[in-house]
Formats: structure tokens, C-alpha cells, sequence
């Protein structure tokens, strides 16, 4: 019989590990790889924890008062637990969001009752974009609570809290590597430092968009990867605040054909539907357990939403 939970607050985090076995088996791979899988979180996705973090220290040091607006800028998943803890809390909740985030994702926020707020993508090519932004969003909202998901330090700190210990209780400490993407940094900070202060031997490895799924100048609206963003080669300060490069031991490039690809095969392997940056992290994570040096050993996934938040085109791929 399922336990019964008195808050929303309850249902957030507890996701469980799932053996990627035919998965892994069909691409004749010697590590195990395990998808942690994070879109059973309420709101379904990771950034539920995230929300719940930013939320609960905003409470605890008085910057949130009942009833209060919150407003962020966001890729879409952290703006929706945000959304969804918002109504479950009695906040009003506002995001502003790229022109090129997935319709699903937009429809979802609106169905929580937020408002939404859509930005040309061009505008974030400009110099300085995201103090632009994030400027601006300030003005047109006195008096409401800027979350700051990507300089927060209450969103890495959740994932030391959480996501990390989850892993190691789960792995029983057999966890050998860890990946991830980076969108603010929280998740693959904050679990990163915890499994090393745990088995300073773990390797943390990120997952990065090749340059043509990046959006440039020459190409405004290239088909870039939800939710996953450059670490390397680029200026210091256009990275989230939350990002800790000290705690990554490898950088993995893939493209969005890729991720895809490889999201697609996750659903028909292992029937697990999860979203394209899964895919991008499970590329990377192929590559890892196809190493000779790594046979035998345990990678751990974050399979950070599901498929069902991409199903519009030119999200979706190919159906056959």
C-alpha cells in the first residue's frame, strides 16, 4: 500500500535508481549505468528540488512573505516547480523565458497559474543579456521575490542535501561516476561535492552542447538542447554563479541530433520517455562505460525530466 504524504513538500525528492540493462546491453557496454529518475518528483522534473529549496530558505530567513510574487528567469523546469509550489503555497508566480523554450513547457506553466513572460532569443546574444534580463524583470515587479536559481546558494545546497545522499544511500556507496548537464549549476555542484566528501575517488562529469547546438550571432535560433549550456570556452561570467568547475573532472561534448537519438533510444530499450538533455547525459554516459578502464564500474545518470515536456515540434523527433 503506498504511504500517504500530508504536504506537497513530502513528495519532492525519494526518486528512485533504475539499472539501464537493456539499454546498456543493446550498445555492449562493460560499466552499469543507473538513471536516477527525477521527473517522478511532483512537478516533474528535478528542479522541483530546486524549488523547493530556494522556497523554503526564502521562507525560513523572511525575504517570502504569504502571498508575495515570485519571479525568475528560467529554461522552463525550474519555473515550473516553482509554479507548482507557488499554488500548493499560496504565491502568485511569474517567469520570463526564451521565445525557443518548448510549448509544452509553457503550457504547463500556465496551467499552474503563473504568468509568463516570452524574450526574443536574439536579446540574449546581446552583451551583459542576463543582467539585462534579470534588470528588467526586477523594475517590472516591485516587491516581488527574485528566486535567483542561478546564484542562489540554496539551489546547489538542496542537491548536497538530497540528490547526493539519495545517490549514495541507493549505490550503498558503490558509486564510481556521476553525470550530469549543467543549467544553473545546482545539481551538479551540490551532488558533486557531496559524493566527493563521501568517496573523494568519484569522478563528476558534465555534459556540454557542441558548438552548432549553441545559439550565436550567425544563428540566433540554433536547434540547441534544453538545459544544457557550455561550461568550457567561454567567459567566467556568463556561467551560473552556482557552478563550481573545481568539482567537475571531465567535460563530455554531444550535439542535439544526439540527444535525441539517445533520449529516443531510452524509450524504446527501456521504456523510460525522458527529455533531451537525459539524452545529451546519457551519451555521456555511454561514452564513460564503453571505456575500457571504466568495465565493471557504476555510472550514475540524471535523468532530469521526461519526454512528454518535448513532444511539440521541432522538439519531437521522428516517430518511426
Amino acid at each position: 500500500m503506498a504511504s500517504k504524504r500530508d504536504t506537497f513538500d513530502a513528495l519532492v525528492g525519494n526518486t528512485p535508481l533504475l539499472e539501464l540493462d537493456r539499454f546498456g546491453a543493446a550498445r555492449h557496454l562493460g560499466a552499469r549505468i543507473v538513471g536516477k529518475i527525477e521527473y517522478l518528483n511532483p512537478a516533474g522534473s528535478i528542479k522541483d528540488r530546486t524549488a523547493l529549496g530556494l522556497i523554503r530558505d526564502a521562507e525560513a530567513s523572511g525575504q517570502l512573505k504569504p502571498g508575495q510574487l515570485i519571479v525568475d528567469l528560467t529554461s522552463g523546469n525550474t519555473g515550473i516547480g516553482l509554479a507548482a509550489l507557488a499554488a500548493a503555497r499560496g504565491y502568485r508566480s511569474k517567469f520570463y523565458l526564451r521565445n525557443t523554450i518548448s510549448q509544452d513547457k509553457v503550457n504547463l506553466l500556465r496551467q499552474y497559474g503563473a504568468e509568463v513572460v516570452l524574450i526574443d532569443n536574439k536579446e540574449f546574444l546581446e552583451p551583459d543579456a542576463i543582467k539585462t534580463i534579470i534588470n528588467r524583470l526586477k523594475e517590472e515587479n516591485p516587491g516581488a521575490f527574485y528566486t535567483n536559481q542561478r546564484g542562489n546558494p540554496a539551489n546547489p545546497q538542496v542537491h548536497f542535501e538530497t540528490t547526493g545522499p539519495e545517490i549514495w544511500r541507493d549505490t550503498k556507496g558503490e558509486v564510481d561516476i556521476f553525470v550530469a548537464a549543467v543549467g544553473t549549476g545546482g545539481t551538479i555542484s551540490g551532488t558533486g561535492r557531496y559524493l566527493k566528501s563521501r568517496k573523494p575517488g568519484v569522478k563528476v562529469v558534465v555534459v556540454e552542447p557542441a558548438p552548432r547546438s549553441v545559439p550565436s550571432a550567425n544563428d540566433p535560433y540554433a536547434d540547441a538542447i534544453e538545459g544544457v549550456h557550455k561550461v568550457t570556452d567561454i567567459d567566467r561570467e556568463l556561467l551560473p554563479e552556482n557552478f563550481d568547475p573545481e568539482v567537475v573532472d571531465e567535460v563530455i561534448v554531444t550535439d542535439t541530433a544526439q540527444a535525441r537519438d539517445y533520449a529516443q533510444a531510452l524509450a524504446r530499450d527501456q521504456g523510460i520517455l525522458a527529455g533531451t538533455s537525459s539524452g545529451a547525459v546519457l551519451f555521456a554516459a555511454s561514452v564513460l562505460a564503453s571505456r575500457p578502464e571504466n568495465a565493471g564500474k557504476l555510472i550514475v545518470a540524471i535523468i532530469a525530466d521526461s519526454g512528454e515536456r518535448y513532444l511539440s515540434p521541432p522538439f519531437a523527433g521522428p516517430a518511426a
